[in-house]
């Protein structure tokens, strides 16, 4: 079945300087919060300096940072191409999805990533294949980054049983223990014990097996779940044990309708990390270099041993909590504002300007991308709903369903068990 092209605009940007170095923007993009700190990590500690001024989030740019020479900033062409491809990856999947979802394919609420992409893939590009990844219900281009076929993802979206998790899970708990993607989690703060028991399991195979591991893990979570009490727990464990971990905010300023400024005491989230002896890192989650550069210092201290960091990345989403908001209770100059600093323009900027891509290569990526993603819709759509035997599967620890009863034959193979309960 042929569906329509997704189109994905990518909004123009204003002149930004090319930053990429371990000192992240000063500057709070927030609607009303002011200036307040930089942050450094370094691998022993965290300096914080304080700024001199306050600055009005309208003025805010990301030029007026001073950043290291343009020489010491460069990804590789090779890299530069992999973050590239993506970006625009997670952007297109993402439209196709609200196309989808409105054509009444997808069931359910769907949470979109779009504007929060220099996040995924600054982190997740990084990890090798052993490290693991949990993330929240918005999750779909975690995945993708991991290495999730699109086809696989697509058709759990689809609730098909080609899909990653054969359908049972949908748009909020992607899951593939082939790719160390251990679950998108539908309730804030339910991924962060799952991700710190992983860490666990990879410290605990090196110093108690002695084995050689060095598997690290990044716990995805947003602005509201910074208030949650398991985060906290979290936190004292895994700098009790010094875990390798990485705990990382996707603040994109807006916990469904509530304003991260009105719900937060403190709306600085990094400032959570010292507080249980960890480094806490604000970063411009809009850009990828300056989000990758962080994740190389912090993926890195997790690997040698060195213990969790706290990093807040100060995102934007450019659609509505879910496909089912209308999205009305932001103000439109801030939408404005952040749409005009779209991460990939501006990545796109950033490698043509330094030689990196040519205009041809980078529309051949995207031409690629279309038909990856159009490919995985019609994968989705021609797979097959599961069965209804395979209602009761996985949710118990029996995994053929729910028990044996009283005639020794498994539960779910009894016809009648689950007559009415599902419609295929």
């Amino acid at each position: 079945m042929a569906f329509a092209r997704s189109i994905h605009h990518l909004h123009p940007l204003p002149p930004v300087s090319n930053t990429r170095g371990l000192k992240p923007s000063p500057l709070f993009l927030g609607s009303i919060r002011p200036d307040s700190h930089t942050h450094t990590i370094t691998r022993s500690s965290v300096s914080v300096s304080s700024s001199a001024q306050r600055r009005s989030a309208v003025a805010a740019n990301v030029s007026d940072v001073k950043t290291k020479p343009a020489a010491n900033l460069l990804v590789t062409k090779e890299e530069g191409l992999e973050v590239y491809e993506d970006l625009i990856l997670g952007r297109v999947f993402e439209d196709m999805c609200a196309q989808m979802y409105y054509r009444g394919k997808m069931f359910g609420f769907v949470h979109l990533y779009n504007g929060q992409e220099a996040v995924s893939s600054g982190f997740i590009k990084l990890l090798k294949q052993g490290d693991s990844v949990v993330s929240t219900y918005r999750d779909h281009v975690h995945a993708l980054s991991k290495g999730v076929p699109a086809r696989a993802v697509m058709s759990e979206l689809f609730g098909k049983t080609t899909g990653c998790c054969r359908g049972q899970g949908g748009s909020m708990h992607m899951f593939s223990a082939e790719h160390n993607v251990l679950g998108g989690f539908a309730f804030i703060g339910e991924g962060i014990p799952v991700a710190t028991g992983a860490a666990f399991t990879s410290k605990y195979k090196r110093e108690v097996l002695k084995e050689d591991c060095d598997d690290v893990t990044l716990a995805f979570f947003g602005d509201g779940t910074a208030n949650n009490g398991q985060f906290f727990e979290c936190l004292n464990m895994a700098a009790l044990w010094k875990l390798p971990i990485i705990f990382v905010v996707e603040n994109n300023l807006w916990a469904i309708g509530m304003s991260h400024l009105r719900a937060t005491s403190d709306p600085e989230i990094w400032k959570k990390g010292p507080a249980f002896g960890m480094p806490g890192v604000h970063v411009d989650g809009m850009d990828v270099l300056k989000v990758r550069e962080v994740a190389k210092e912090a993926i890195g201290r997790a690997r040698r041993g060195e213990g969790p960091t706290l990093v807040e990345c100060e995102t934007y989403r450019f659609r509505g909590h879910s496909l089912a908001d209308p999205d009305e209770l932001r103000d439109p100059d801030e939408k404005a504002r952040y749409a005009a600093r779209d991460p990939i323009t501006q990545f796109k900027k950033y490698l043509i300007e330094n030689k990196l891509a040519s205009e041809a290569e980078l529309k051949a990526i995207e031409k690629k991308i279309d038909e990856v993603v159009e490919d995985a819709v019609e994968f989705a759509d021609e797979s097959p709903a599961p069965s209804r035997s395979q209602l009761l599967e996985n949710v118990f620890a029996d995994p053929r369903g729910f028990g044996i009863g009283p005639d020794g034959r498994y539960r779910c193979e009894d016809p009648k068990f689950t007559e009415g309960t599902a419609q295929v």
